[in-house]
């Protein structure tokens, strides 16, 4: 399957990682983006073509593809006086990745709407935003939404930021406050299933997840797929903890494995 990513945003909440004029999905995690983190977990359920949605900084997102240095996070074998690289194996080789300019301040429904002829005649696709990670076990998504015969799926997650949930009475009394993690909030995590019918929902104009996900709810065809394991990544303290997560060689979300491939690259 196809798979929409939203590279729109600037990242505000992340302007501590990088600067301002850093856009969201490059911001790093050890050596790569969390876009390239996001692609690499696609890709290794076989879902290797990429539709990028940009805006802001699209020059930037398009340079580090274009520049791409496969060695950065491959081992690899120098010979022939350094002038030939072999490379154990290879991240983005098979990866197609479309890159479209969806507009400076468009909102996500209206980004996924500028790339729908990019879709084909495909009847389902994928999408996602391009800071969210996650070890979910995807196939087990796409088997529930199959089954669904839903028109739209996302995964339903508890936040990830730090912040406390509070309940008052009518006189602003507190009656309780609790970690968000330990309250019933569950929110919007991404992950989006959609078959093609989705356009049908999206008006002129509108966002995704407001006046269409209405609609959606309205005639029954959303489904949240409920998922309490791993799932992280919208502000700097989240990107400084999967940092540390990846420095510690165990990052959850990194359900990839080598699969022993050498490839023969120049170095010249």
């Amino acid at each position: 399957m196809k798979v929409v990513i939203f590279c729109g945003g600037l990242g505000t909440r992340l302007r501590d990682s990088g600067g301002s004029n850093l856009p969201k999905p490059l911001v790093r995690i050890g050596y790569r983006p969390v876009l390239w983190h996001v692609m690499k977990y696609y890709a290794h359920f076989g879902h290797k073509d990429f539709i990028l949605c940009l805006g802001k900084a699209a020059d930037l997102i398009k340079e580090y593809f274009l520049t791409y240095s496969e060695w950065v996070t491959n081992n690899f074998t120098l010979t022939d006086g350094g002038k030939t690289i072999e490379l154990e194996t290879n991240d983005i080789k098979d990866w197609r990745i479309t890159f479209v300019d969806t507009g400076q301040r468009a909102s996500v429904g209206q980004r996924l709407k500028a790339v729908k002829s990019y879709l084909g005649n495909d009847e389902v696709f994928l999408a996602n935003y391009a800071d969210g990670l996650t070890d979910l076990d995807l196939p087990r998504q796409l088997e529930a939404f199959f089954e669904s015969r839903k028109v739209a799926c996302f995964l339903a997650v508890k936040p990830s930021q730090s912040f406390h949930v509070v309940r008052h009475d009518e006189n602003n009394l507190v009656k309780d406050i609790r970690f968000v993690r330990d309250s019933d909030v569950i929110i919007n995590g991404g992950y989006f299933v959609f078959r093609r019918s989705i356009f049908d929902y999206i008006g002129d104009g509108e966002d995704l997840v407001i006046e269409p996900f209405a609609r959606l709810i309205r005639d029954r065809q959303l489904l949240a797929y409920p998922y309490d394991n791993f799932w992280c990544m919208d502000t700097f303290k989240d990107q400084a903890e999967l940092t540390e997560m990846y420095e510690r060689g165990n990052p959850p979300w990194a359900v990839w494995r080598n699969d022993g491939r050498r490839t023969i690259l120049s170095a010249t």
